[in-house]
């Protein structure tokens, strides 16, 4: 992957964390403020409610002493006194005090437990009932009371009245319902509702039992799970009630109990979550916005900064592939003054040093070519100039001596120099030979038939020498290169592979393709050299023969080197030895490489 395209993704990678870290953060603190703030206006509504509770329990308080003190109740109270009192004449007295002082519930019964009038149910007259266990506080308490329609939650107050030894038990109450809860100032998104626990704690859920301040709750069953889990627990508990078209809410539930603890009914608070469910939308929709908007600026900041950086950075790796392809004069401009420019000032000076090392390289290498040049003819002159002396001086003897004696050795004397002579012309002509090394004239050479070729030149002499030769060509790849010079390199590789083998052997040639380029492999079974002889076995006028020169390998190796390939050898001293020939297949990957061998 480019260095843009990851700039560009760890920019936008960047810019989507970033804007998802903000967003999970902002709405966590949001849904925490909301939570708390819903939790305060929860707690500000259970004080209202107490509040209430207690405003109501005071009023009902004040009605039941007000109709406990009414004549009516005078006289059940002297009628309950009596042995044998006859209550049938204030059958309908509860009913008349009841809606005087606005009383949902009223009823007078005597010590006995005896009903003398009911309000609320009328039918209860006469019937035993323990009076004597209903708690007479100064408070007003919540209480289940039967009716004909069931039972029904009340807030109840009870007072006596005390005639000699009898005492009379007057118990009135209001119901805790609709106009109960409509009574308390709900803030906006909050509203209340009662569940009664009929029974003491009914496991079933019902949605009759649910006593709202306004419209009745559609799917009322969404609360069920916390209602009953309040009545087993007996405890204050919350959840989060997913409403189908009412949207989500958070509703509290307090459980209500009676005088003697026992579980009577459940006030549910509920909080709206629309306002938050709001919040969260538009806290994602600015993130999404936010999001956008990073992108699209990351993409430019990425964009521009990589056009700041990679655009050097191309330039740098371009000059750097010139100056491997032989432009050792390439430039990088630097017109920056950040780390960049420094590293083009320093590509810069470091090919500018390169230059100067590869001209003083140059100029060495030249000077020790010519020392080394002027040592081997030297010593190639020296060889035959001594033999030259020797056969002067002994002319010059001769001659001293007389004719006969001049005649016998001038005649010895001229072969000898004669042969002398030879030598030194030979000599002289390898190495005029060497310095005129032509140029290559390239053109398409099918490589498995230029590898039949030399072989068959050399068929003759390597049956001779009893050299079982083997061609193996597992590519039919044609290379642009000089067919004569080629030629020339390979020959010289099968004489030198012929004189390592005088007892006979196999030679083996293959050719094979290697990515963009051709092997040629020539592989003896000869004596083979040591490892430190093979590292100067392509210097010049190095040979390890009785009668070499020492130019065929320096040959082949120039050979190579003009066709932008280049020969290695892998040998060991008495297990033969094997030159591999490296050459590019095309024309640029053939200019490319002579470049760099320039």
């Amino acid at each position: 992957m480019r260095f843009r395209r990851r700039l560009l993704l760890l920019s936008a990678l960047s810019v989507c964390l970033s804007v998802a870290a903000v967003t999970w953060i902002v709405s966590t603190m949001t849904r925490r403020a909301f939570d708390r703030a819903s939790d305060d206006r929860t707690s500000a509504l259970m004080q209202q409610f107490q509040r209430e509770f207690t405003r109501r329990g005071e009023e009902v308080s004040r009605r039941v002493e007000v109709a406990t003190s009414t004549p009516e109740a005078t006289h059940m109270a002297v009628a309950a006194a009596q042995p044998t009192p006859n209550y049938g004449v204030f059958l309908d007295d509860a009913q008349v005090l009841a809606g005087a002082e606005r009383l949902d519930f009223l009823e007078f019964a005597d010590d006995r437990g005896t009903i003398i009038s009911s309000a609320h149910w009328p039918a209860k007259f006469g019937y035993k009932e323990p009076a004597a266990l209903w708690p007479v506080t100064k408070s007003a308490f919540l209480k289940e009371e039967e009716t004909p329609d069931g039972p029904a939650l009340g807030l109840f107050a009870v007072r006596t009245v005390v005639t000699g030894d009898s005492k009379l038990y007057v118990m009135g109450g209001v119901r805790v319902d609709r106009t109960f809860l409509s009574n308390l100032d709900l803030p906006a998104g909050m509203r209340v509702m009662v569940y009664e626990t009929t029974g003491g704690g009914n496991q079933t859920f019902s949605s009759t039992h649910l006593i709202t301040a306004g419209d009745s709750v559609e799917d009322a069953g969404r609360l069920a799970a916390l209602v009953q889990g309040v009545e087993r627990s007996g405890r204050e508990a919350s959840a989060i009630i997913h409403w189908n078209q009412q949207g989500d809410e958070t509703v509290n539930a307090f459980p209500l109990s009676g005088e003697n603890n026992q579980l009577l009914g459940i006030l549910l608070v509920g909080s709206s979550r629309q306002i938050y469910n709001q919040l969260r939308g538009q806290i994602r929709v600015a993130a999404l916005f936010a999001a956008s908007a990073g992108l699209l600026l990351a993409v430019v900041l990425s964009s521009w900064a990589a056009a700041r950086v990679t655009r050097p950075v191309e330039q740098l790796a371009q000059a750097a592939r010139e100056i491997a392809a032989g432009n050792w004069n390439a430039h990088v401009n630097s017109e920056s003054h950040d780390e960049i420019g420094e590293l083009g000032d320093a590509f810069n000076r470091m090919t500018r040093n390169l230059v100067d090392q590869r001209e003083r390289l140059v100029q060495s290498e030249r000077v020790a070519a010519w020392r080394e040049l002027a040592r081997r003819l030297a010593h190639e002159l020296k060889n035959p100039l001594f033999p030259l002396q020797l056969t002067v001086e002994n002319l010059v003897r001769a001659r001293e001596q007389g004719d006969q004696q001049f005649d016998e050795t001038f005649r010895e004397s001229a072969a000898t120099l004669l042969s002398e002579i030879t030598r030194l012309k030979n000599t002289i002509a390898r190495f005029s030979e060497f310095s005129k090394m032509p140029q290559p004239n390239f053109e398409s050479v099918p490589i498995d038939e230029m590898l039949q070729n030399v072989v068959n030149v050399y068929r003759a002499q390597l049956e001779q020498a009893r050299i079982d030769c083997q061609v193996e060509a597992s590519c039919s790849q044609t290379i642009v290169a000089d067919p004569d010079l080629l030629h020339r390199a390979l020959s010289n590789l099968v004489l030198n592979a012929i004189d390592a083998m005088p007892q006979g052997g196999k030679l083996r040639l293959l050719a094979r393709a290697q990515g963009a380029s051709v092997q040629v492999i020539v592989t003896d079974t000869g004596t083979g050299v040591s490892p430190g002889e093979s590292a100067h076995l392509f210097s010049p006028y190095y040979t390890t023969k009785e009668h070499g020169t020492g130019l065929g390998l320096a040959i082949v190796q120039s050979i190579v080197t003009d066709h932008g390939g280049r020969i290695s050898v892998e040998s060991q001293a008495g297990k033969g030895t094997t030159f591999i020939i490296e050459l590019p297949a095309r024309r640029d990957d053939r200019e490319a490489a002579r470049g760099t061998h320039v």
